[in-house]
């Protein structure tokens, strides 16, 4: 009888077990496709800045003058594809 609990009690650590396998690799699926669409997101938002100018405008900490930086590329990203 204590040799049919212990095969039992091991069948249900092994089933828990692989339960907790196949839920594991499904959240590494959905956080591998949220990773790549939040990828693909920023990617987007990269190419549309460096298509156009980036001002900063700053004042001077001594004098108080504004100072003007303008940012330019005229490289294009390119995702990976």
């Amino acid at each position: 009888m204590a040799e049919g609990r212990s095969i039992r009690g091991e069948l249900i650590i092994a089933t828990a077990k692989k339960l907790d396998t196949e839920q594991l690799i499904q959240r590494l699926d959905m956080l591998d496709e949220r990773l790549d669409n939040i990828d693909s997101v920023v990617t987007s938002l990269v190419e549309r800045t460096m298509e156009k100018p980036l001002i900063l405008e700053v004042s001077c900490p001594k004098c108080g003058q504004p100072i003007e930086i303008s940012v330019t590329s005229s490289i294009r990203m390119r995702g990976k594809g």
